[in-house]
């Protein structure tokens, strides 16, 4: 798929429509697969099947709305509703672990002989080649867009990849040992792991709506680029960075000798600024002009009283 379309084409609206497409047709695969073998751990496969299409779907209305601009009500753009397709993406995927439990511990206390298990785990395997590319290529355009939606789309297919490759290799060994209750164990093994990935994107998803600073790798950008401008009569302090969605800010002092003119100051502040944005794409920079013997502290980390 990316060897047809430069990377840069495969927009996250793009790739959560393929996402869509591609759960749809798993379903129908996953579901047949378990309608042919009554195997409850291809049953929990076809669940989760279920969570990522309506997954990508709400992740598909969320970086539709992430993509507006900046508005009066909304002065620093609505990058954050991205963050809301990851926490409902987790809570999704917690909710089909459990049900997947609840599912496989009534199997486990009365085990059923499965019937067709080749047909089913060929299904199983076709549908996790297809989320397995997919998730592939979300992945690389993830990094290059910066989107968390499509990062939590990519994580959830590669979650349901090893669902299935659990789901396989529990029902192979069924049917080498004959001991009926591997299939249920298969499927809540399958449970807990899909459980660990959607409280780890609940957690991705309250960290940057609490305004979580920027990556240390970029942080060192910002940093060496000021060391840049740092000179006898120059230097930087009180540097706060966040990040909100696909974009990322810094708020810093410069201080600056008190006779410069106004001029001098703002053409190195606009320099500095272009400099900012060139060696971390999508940096907003705030910038004060300080004297040097002048010191704020209205921005300083203070104890709650």
């Amino acid at each position: 798929m990316n060897a047809l379309l430069p990377l840069q084409l495969l927009t996250p609206k793009r790739l959560l429509w393929a996402s869509i497409s591609v759960a749809c047709i798993t379903i129908v695969l996953k579901t047949l697969a378990w309608y042919v073998t009554g195997s409850v751990g291809l049953l929990s496969d076809a669940m989760e099947s279920f969570v990522n299409l309506a997954s990508a779907v709400f992740a598909l209305m969320m970086v539709t709305i992430a993509q507006r601009p900046a508005d009066h009500e909304h002065p620093y753009g609505h990058y954050k509703a991205e963050y809301f397709s990851s926490g409902f993406e987790g809570i999704l995927i917690v909710g089909v672990a459990m049900g997947i439990i609840w599912a496989a511990i009534s199997r486990l206390l009365a085990p059923q002989p499965l019937q067709e298990l080749g047909w089913g785990l060929a299904l199983s395997v076709l549908s996790s080649a297809l989320n397995g590319l997919l998730a592939w290529v979300m992945f690389r355009s993830a990094r290059l867009h910066r989107s968390i939606a499509l990062e939590a789309d990519a994580r959830h297919l590669v979650t349901d990849v090893w669902t299935s490759a659990g789901v396989v290799v529990g029902l192979a060994a069924m049917a080498l040992t004959g001991w009926l209750w591997l299939d249920a164990v298969a499927a809540i093994g399958v449970a807990l792991n899909i459980l660990w990935e959607g409280a780890h994107l609940m957690w991705r998803s309250s960290q940057g709506l609490m305004d979580e600073a920027v990556e240390p790798e970029v942080l060192r950008e910002i940093q060496k680029t000021m060391a840049t401008f740092e000179q006898q009569a120059i230097r930087f302090d009180h540097v706060i960075t966040r990040q909100s969605g696909q974009r990322r800010f810094v708020d810093l002092h410069m201080h600056m000798p008190a006779n410069w003119t106004l001029g001098q100051a703002a053409e190195i502040r606009t320099r500095l600024e272009l400099a900012l944005m060139k060696a971390v794409p999508g940096l907003r920079a705030t910038i004060q002009l300080l004297p040097s013997d002048v010191e704020a502290h209205f921005n300083d980390l203070q104890s709650p009283p």
